[in-house]
């Protein structure tokens, strides 16, 4: 279910609206503007009454929409409007997605919702929007669209009779398309807890060696940065095969398994650092690995692919993972160097923060399962 913000506090617990006003005129707005990566940013204000009409929200029929109401249908709502508003470019299709934080206005005393509205197109090419809601409850509807980054702002006018449009968008740029994806790959990184605990479970013991079954401070630098570089090129190779190949529909595995085994490698290289079995981490972090590169994967794939640029906009983004995990170890290892000069450390914090991870690693499996 998707979280739904209201615009003011008079609107923050329940949202009324009168539902009579069927005489009036049924309108629907779409305003926004393409970017140079080939994103459009927008909003869709539609009237509460057309909806109630369309798929019923209204769910105890008493002529007033509650916010509490709305919310209950917030999928139905969704799924109704992305099937008929759709945009395409150069005669692709576009992913194109309604997204959360709705609003709610009026316009002459008619209750309206505003959804943000967000579909990422090809960067090349002449764009295509079709729209085709509400059409079958009310032949008379209309949309107006307007773009915002045209000098021309009048709007133009979407109805039963034309229910498609063609607008002449000037073409994307390459480079601002690589450097979104490359932000947005080091981004995912850094906000992805499970990542960064799977990450932070193999530094660990990376400036440690185990010797008469205990951990204890390695002060051979060269090997310390031997065997951080070993771990961290096979995360990388890994999670870079399975995310090219699921990104590009190569391979495909349900998300709700790839989650649960992401879940799974964090905890079980959290409690190696326990009760190690497996002291050479580098084949293990390669085959955990190619799970993490399918989780990333699944943060691509909502972002969306430029049809034309797939190749393009996969490199920028695993590119900025890279960058993203380089961060975190530039950050995390010299933190550990000089951690390891204390007996604690080796002795009781390197398990005490393993367990940590461990636990939380074992509840995200719980809840994923």
């Amino acid at each position: 279910m998707k979280n739904i913000m209201s615009l003011g506090c008079g609107l923050f617990l329940l949202c009324i609206a009168n539902m009579s006003h069927a005489h009036q005129l049924s309108t629907a707005y779409l305003k926004g503007s393409f970017n140079e990566t080939g994103v459009y940013s927008g909003e869709l204000q539609v009237r509460l009454y057309d909806l109630e009409q369309a798929i019923g929200v209204d769910a105890d029929g008493d002529g007033k929409l509650r916010w509490q109401e709305l919310q209950n249908r917030a999928d139905a709502v969704t799924q109704y409007l992305q099937y008929h508003l759709q945009f395409s470019r150069a005669q692709q299709a576009c992913i194109t997605a309604i997204e959360p934080d709705w609003q709610i206005d009026s316009h002459f005393n008619e209750g309206y919702l505003i959804l943000p509205v967000r579909a990422q197109c090809p960067i090349n090419g002449e764009v295509t929007i079709h729209y085709s809601a509400f059409f079958e409850i009310d032949s008379q509807h209309k949309l107006l669209l307007s773009m915002l980054n045209e000098k021309n702002t009048n709007p133009r006018m979407l109805s039963d009779d034309n229910r498609s449009l063609n607008i002449n968008e000037k073409n994307g740029n390459r480079f601002a398309t690589f450097k979104e994806f490359l932000v947005q790959g080091a981004v995912h990184i850094w906000i992805g807890t499970d990542h960064i605990l799977f990450l932070l479970s193999l530094l660990l013991t990376c400036v440690l060696v185990r010797r008469n079954h205990a951990w204890t401070a390695n002060n051979n630098l060269r090997d310390i940065v031997m065997r951080t570089t070993w771990i961290v090129t096979a995360f990388t190779l890994a999670h870079s095969i399975t995310l090219t190949a699921t990104a590009l529909h190569w391979i495909q595995l349900p998300s709700r398994w790839v989650e649960v085994g992401i879940a799974i490698s964090v905890a079980l290289t959290a409690l190696n650092n326990i009760f190690p079995l497996v002291l050479r981490l580098g084949w293990l972090t390669f085959g955990f690995g190619l799970l993490h590169g399918m989780g990333f994967a699944g943060a691509l794939g909502e972002l969306g692919l430029p049809t034309d640029q797939q190749a393009l906009t996969v490199l920028a983004f695993n590119l900025g993972v890279e960058i993203g995990q380089m961060a975190i170890v530039l950050i995390v290892l010299p933190l550990l160097l000089f951690a390891r000069k204390f007996y604690f450390y080796s002795r009781y914090s390197v398990s005490a923060l393993s367990l940590v991870i461990f636990l939380v690693a074992a509840q995200w499996t719980l809840q994923r399962i």
